[in-house]
């Protein structure tokens, strides 16, 4: 016996074919591709129960619809008389608004159940507690009239620019007894005003026997100069200051390399500080001209050089500048009077420098065409092109004539000299002179720009002699000045003594 599905009756074929359609999907391929060639296989379903088929209709009713859409059709009412059912359900199983659930109340907590949940409330926490039993405070808990202090404190100052040794003790909250003791002891070790700021100050403060004092100093010690460390410690009443040198090697550092393109660049990457690296071109310069310096060409210079055995490393003057050209090698050496003197003790003070800044000289003396005007011109200096901020210093000493804008010079500063010589700095970006100002040979002046009528960059570099422009590449004028007797003895040792430093030796 074939049963109808539920989409049909037993007398309508199309609820069996549905029937088969639905229980059999795909049974015809359950054989592989080879079973099409034998035909379908027909699957009786087994016979549904009554209860079966209502679980079914059950399940495939939408009991709440959407009473917003298709009112009026069959779904919707039977939505609605689902909500109405559901409303009088609800109505009838309510006790009414007019009658009162009955509930129980714990009781209020009273005696040591009361003191366990004052523990485990809010404000024991910002009291700064943590929950439990043992936080809260009872009768028997005495409050403290002011909070404990530590028995000793450990700090540490930083020493500032003009600042007083007594006076960093007492911020600090050393008493003014101990700060003034202390101070006394360090200046008889070394002068207050050599300390250098930044210089860190650890210090331990003791007990007081209550915060109407300041606290005694128990302990002090800081690096009182580069070759001493100075403690002091309590004794008693007193306070006593122990010193602790630190032994110091003074060996010198020697420096060399190639000039490459720029002889100050390949000298800081050398590891030459700047101030080092200034001085050297300087005392060079005053031999030769610095753009005569060939890529090829070896610097070679000696430095002041401090180690501590703690490790760490200062760098002072410079004491041998030397150039080791192909036809020519060129040693200076700074002697006692701070002149520089050649390695055979003779000293040429020239007037003019090579150039008064390092650079390349990118336009020389004579007539030229004009680069912004576009005619032919005079011009009266020589154009050294440099990189902008580099330090442009003074050929010789001489009087400040001029310090301001001058047209097309730009920012331009003329210097007076003896013997009716002048000379003048033009396009320059800052202006470190004033008019009236005496300065010195090599001091610096300014520094390189481009104001005024300027393309870029460099310095334009004049000469007057009694008031007509010269050339200042072919201008110079010399004097020489030799040691002698024991002077000379001590040049040479102390020549031999730099000559034999290894380069680079630490």
């Amino acid at each position: 016996m074939i049963q109808p599905t539920p989409g049909g009756s037993a007398d309508d074929p199309k609820g069996i074919s549905a029937l088969f359609l639905n229980t059999d999907h795909g049974q015809d391929q359950a054989g592989g591709t080879a079973t099409l060639s034998f035909g379908r296989a027909v699957i009786l379903p087994a016979p549904v129960s009554a209860l079966d088929r209502a679980r079914a209709f059950i399940a495939s009713t939408d009991w709440a619809p959407d009473l917003g859409s298709r009112i009026g059709s069959r779904e919707w009412w039977r939505g609605a008389a689902t909500c109405t059912a559901l409303i009088a359900a609800t109505c009838a199983l309510s006790p009414g608004f007019d009658q009162t659930i009955p509930g129980s109340v714990a009781p209020a907590l009273a005696g040591s159940q009361w003191d366990e949940a004052r523990a485990q409330s809010i404000a024991p926490l910002a009291w700064g507690g943590s929950t439990g039993r043992r936080m809260a405070a009872n009768d028997l808990v005495a409050p403290l009239a002011e909070t404990p202090e530590r028995p000793t404190l450990d700090m540490t100052a930083t020493f500032g620019t003009g600042d007083s040794f007594t006076r960093l003790l007492q911020r600090a909250g050393v008493s003014a007894s101990d700060a003034s003791r202390a101070a006394d002891l360090v200046s008889g070790a070394v002068a207050i005003d050599d300390i250098k700021p930044g210089t860190r100050i650890d210090m331990t403060l003791g007990r007081r026997p209550s915060r109407n004092v300041a606290r005694p100093l128990d302990h002090l010690a800081f690096r009182a100069r580069f070759d001493l460390n100075l403690s002091l410690a309590r004794q008693g009443d007193t306070l006593a200051m122990t010193r602790h040198a630190i032994a110091i090697d003074n060996t010198p550092l020697r420096i060399q390399g190639l000039a490459g393109s720029s002889l100050y660049r390949s000298a800081r990457a050398a590891g030459a500080p700047a101030k080092a690296v200034e001085a050297y071109i300087k005392a060079i310069a005053s031999r030769i001209s610095i753009g005569a310096v060939a890529p090829s060409d070896t610097f070679d210079f000696v430095l002041r050089q401090a180690r501590a055995a703690t490790g760490e490393v200062q760098l002072g003057d410079l004491m041998f500048a030397g150039l080791e050209q192909r036809s020519k090698k060129t040693q200076l050496v700074k002697w006692d009077d701070g002149q520089w003197y050649e390695a055979n003790g003779q000293s040429q003070r020239q007037g003019f420098m090579g150039m008064p800044v390092s650079g390349r000289i990118s336009s020389n003396f004579g007539m030229r065409r004009h680069p912004l005007l576009g005619f032919m011109r005079m011009h009266k200096g020589i154009d050294i092109g440099a990189a902008w901020g580099s330090p442009i210093y003074a050929a010789i000493e001489g009087t400040v004539q001029f310090a301001g804008r001058s047209a097309g010079y730009g920012n331009f500063v003329k210097l007076s000299h003896a013997g009716g010589i002048a000379s003048g700095y033009g396009h320059m970006s800052r202006i470190l002179v004033r008019p009236g100002q005496h300065v010195s040979r090599g001091q610096q002046i300014g520094a390189v720009g481009s104001t005024g009528m300027s393309t870029g960059p460099h310095l334009h570099w004049e000469v007057w002699r009694n008031g007509v422009s010269v050339n200042p590449r072919g201008f110079s004028f010399s004097s020489v000045a030799t040691l002698s007797g024991e002077k000379l003895r001590a040049f040479k040792s102390r020549v031999a003594q730099l000559m034999a430093v290894k380069p680079g030796q630490r």
